[in-house]
């Protein structure tokens, strides 16, 4: 039998211990600031049942979800009718009764719902976990990919999407981005000015095509809605707004001129207001906070405030994003609850911190110290060592005795490890153990609490 040559499944990867450990400094970075604001982990399963994810983010997004198979003979239940007429949409329901998580915003709606008895509301959970979607891969999209979310449910208050935007803010001021936006509007804004203009019946197709300016341009913005149904006097109308200047309060007064006769217009342009008055109260690190009335978000489960957020240091898309939205737990029977969320792009992150030589200096090293030995009588002086390095928090390996000194030298440097301690028969006379800096070459005789002191 030929051997069979190892791959993975397109839009997957394979994580090196090197990527590892850039991947867990961004967690580590993240997890931490939702901690700091209150927000607590869960976990959700791989599988959701098919039922619970499907309709849940339109027809193209139930196209990109990956069904499984049921277990055992899985075309015993299969749909007759839909086998013989190749039906593969009413086939599937009836052989597949799971699929894999498309994101993690409807699996933590579904455990709100089963757990509403057990949580404190308002809840506010973080969760970082794959998600898969059965999408063409090409370069930045995967069909397995981690999301890194942050939602609250069960608080109206506008004091949460405040902090999101002081999370966002923190979060990746301390992973080192110096210059990002954070950009902020309110669907009810959008919403406002499609009722202003007399289609509320096209929202959806207005906010997707503005959605789109920085991608194709003003014109191609305005071509799309003349095909959906708009006509030259809206175009008329919509032109200055989505083209808006000034300052945040100078476009919300533009804006509360524009939508006087809209009342759900207004509401947006006085929730923007109140979200602005808390910044206000809350310097802000490093982040540009801008109304961007443009920003339509895919999503339409959004309601209110809508996220975006863009480092301004390197070529990248949203490296962010969010939003509130209401009774998203309405689906699963528990309505009226509404809520708010925002998720870190992990994947861009690592891309830009790459690009712009951010990740800290030994972020590539898992070990600090290695212990290198001739012979087994240095193996066994070393191993009192190697605990007690262990038990000062010293990440720490000793190398098997009966290599080459060089080779053990060569492992020391492939794994990035800064210091070595070599011990031979005249160390262990002396007491004396050689310690060398493997980036300077370096070497000095030292006992072993001056190579702790050294080392901590």
């Amino acid at each position: 039998m030929a051997a069979i040559k190892p791959s993975v499944p397109k839009g997957t990867r394979d994580f090196s211990p090197a990527e590892m450990v850039k991947r867990n400094y961004i967690f580590d970075t993240i997890k931490s600031v939702f901690r700091k604001y209150g927000y607590q982990q869960i976990e959700t399963p791989t599988m959701e049942n098919l039922s619970t994810l499907t309709g849940k983010y339109g027809d193209e997004g139930d196209k990109l979800i990956f069904k499984v198979l049921n277990s055992g003979d899985y075309l015993n239940k299969a749909d007759e009718p839909a086998l013989t007429a190749r039906n593969s949409n009413q086939l599937t329901s009836s052989i597949s009764e799971k699929a894999l998580r498309y994101d993690l915003t409807v699996p933590f709606a579904r455990y709100v719902v089963m757990h509403q008895n057990e949580v404190t509301m308002p809840f506010k959970r973080f969760q970082v976990q794959p998600v898969w979607r059965a999408d063409r891969p090409q370069k930045g999209r995967y069909r397995e990919f981690y999301q890194c979310d942050a939602d609250v449910v069960g608080s109206d208050s506008l004091l949460n999407e405040a902090e999101f935007i002081m999370i966002y803010d923190e979060a990746l001021s301390n992973l080192g981005l110096k210059d990002f936006t954070i950009k902020i509007n309110n669907r009810k804004i959008l919403s406002g000015i499609a009722e202003i203009i007399g289609k509320p019946e096209l929202i959806i197709d207005m906010t997707v095509a503005i959605d789109k300016l920085d991608k194709i341009g003003l014109n191609g913005v305005v071509n799309e809605l003349l095909t959906k149904g708009f006509v030259q006097e809206d175009i008329d109308k919509l032109e200055p707004i989505i083209l808006l200047e000034g300052t945040n309060y100078e476009k919300l007064h533009k804006l509360r001129t524009v939508l006087a006769d809209s009342a759900i217009g207004l509401k947006g342009c006085h929730e923007l207001e109140e979200i602005f008055e808390y910044i206000n109260n809350c310097k802000l690190h490093r982040a540009t906070l801008e109304l961007d009335i443009t920003l339509a978000r895919g999503l339409n489960y959004y309601t209110g405030a809508i996220f975006e957020v863009k480092t301004n240091e390197a070529a990248m898309g949203s490296i962010g994003g969010g939003g509130r939205y209401d009774d998203l737990t309405g689906m699963f029977g528990l309505k009226g609850l509404t809520g708010a969320g925002i998720s870190f792009g992990a994947d861009r992150i690592y891309d830009v911190l790459e690009e712009l030589n951010l990740f800290p200096e030994g972020s590539n090293q898992t070990t600090k110290v290695l212990i290198c030995t001739f012979d087994k009588g240095g193996e066994i002086y070393g191993l009192p060592l190697l605990q007690h390095l262990r038990a000062e928090g010293v990440n720490a390996e000793l190398y098997p005795s009966g290599t080459k000194i060089k080779k053990q030298f060569d492992y020391a440097n492939n794994k990035n490890i800064p210091y070595v301690i070599v011990i031979g028969s005249d160390e262990i006379e002396s007491g004396h153990l050689t310690f060398k800096n493997m980036a300077t070459g370096e070497q000095e005789k030292l006992t072993t609490n001056q190579i702790l002191a050294k080392v901590r």
